[in-house]
């Protein structure tokens, strides 16, 4: 009875403030716990996990009341709060350019909650500068990667993940944006008053349907394609064919030599439409991205070239040239995610450390 009482005092805008934010948060527990279980790659589900959490800690942060009701965690709440854009930006780059996790790619959410410890334990003007610097991270990650969801985007071969790309996941860096914005005028006292419940109807809109997409189609966004071959039998005659020309062009044809190659340039020698030709490599090679698919063969033909004692004395970056690299550091962060080891560490490998081996970055 005294909580009906308590509720019915409540102002209206508070009650719907709270209820939104409820949803939110129940939405990407879920969602972080379907990822958990998920069959998603390590790192993605770990960046997965972290970033849904972190969404739910901001839910509970922005909220003076569910923020004080938290207690004794209110610390941890806040911490983790602090980190959520760059859990989001950590999510994005497993998810659509399918990197493991590393070392420096946790930099910037741990960068995030050591200012944030920092602001809340200064004085108040070291405190705006501090949380003014958090403000700036903040907002560079956004744009870095709403860079990251339109860099590959035409070269993405999962279809469910090219339409995430374009939809929800550019919603959410656009919405945390906005948020930072907001954030930095409210420290000045120049957030409108209905701010608040917006937010938390297009956090509570976001959350659901994330936790609707993610656990729905966790198989196709996030599940390793396992190659077909031979092809599968269900492919029809002009499938079969086309996939016999694209291996003869890839294979004996050297396409992938070609500096800048696209899907599209490939879908174009190939007489048929971009979207047939990204199914095909997709579903029966087992890519989930083009520059994969070529930098794949990329490196196969580096290996070779490397472990060649007649071309000892060429250096890495001619190398690279000549398989089709633009510049060498594409081709070492290829190399090494293939590998494990730059080009020059497997060339030592290869050759053995007292062979003539010139100087060469990578």
């Amino acid at each position: 009875m005294e909580s009906l009482t308590y509720l019915a005092s409540m102002d209206q805008s508070l009650i719907w403030d709270l209820l939104l934010r409820g949803i939110a948060i129940g939405a990407l527990v879920a969602m972080a716990a379907g990822l958990a279980r998920g069959a998603a790659g390590a790192s993605q589900r770990i960046a997965g996990v972290l970033f849904c959490l972190g969404g739910a800690a901001y839910a509970v942060n922005s909220s003076d009341v569910l923020r004080d009701a938290v207690g004794p965690w209110f610390l941890v709440v806040v911490l983790f709060a602090s980190s959520g854009v760059g859990l989001f930006w950590l999510f994005l780059l497993t998810l659509f350019e399918d990197r493991p996790i590393t070392a420096p790619m946790l930099a910037p959410p741990v960068a995030l909650v050591l200012i944030a410890y920092l602001a809340l334990a200064s004085p108040p003007v070291l405190r705006s500068w501090l949380f003014g610097l958090h403000h700036v991270i903040q907002a560079g990650l956004i744009l870095h990667a709403l860079f990251v969801i339109a860099r590959s985007w035409r070269g993405d071969l999962v279809e469910v993940r090219r339409r995430l790309r374009g939809g929800l996941m550019t919603v959410v860096a656009l919405y945390a944006l906005l948020i930072t914005g907001a954030e930095s005028t409210d420290r000045a006292g120049h957030a409108p008053p209905w701010f608040e419940l917006v937010s938390a109807f297009i956090l509570a809109g976001l959350s659901a349907a994330g936790a609707f997409i993610f656990l729905q189609a966790r198989a196709a966004l996030f599940g390793a394609t396992t190659p077909a071959s031979p092809p599968a039998p269900t492919l029809d005659a002009g499938d079969r064919l086309l996939l016999d020309k694209l291996n003869k062009l890839m294979g004996s044809g050297e396409a992938w030599r070609r500096e800048g190659l696209t899907i599209g340039a490939l879908a174009e020698d190939l007489s048929v439409p971009e979207h047939r030709l990204r199914r095909l490599i997709n579903d029966q090679l087992g890519a989930r991205n083009f520059a994969a698919f070529v930098n794949g063969r990329r490196v196969e033909a580096a290996k070779c070239l490397l472990s060649d004692p007649a071309k000892a004395r060429t250096p890495v970056s001619a190398i690279a040239f000549e398989l089709g690299f633009a510049s060498l550091g594409p081709f070492n962060r290829a190399f090494k995610e293939e590998t494990g080891l730059t080009p020059s560490e497997w060339r030592r490998r290869e050759l053995g450390e007292g062979s003539p081996i010139p100087e060469n970055p990578g």
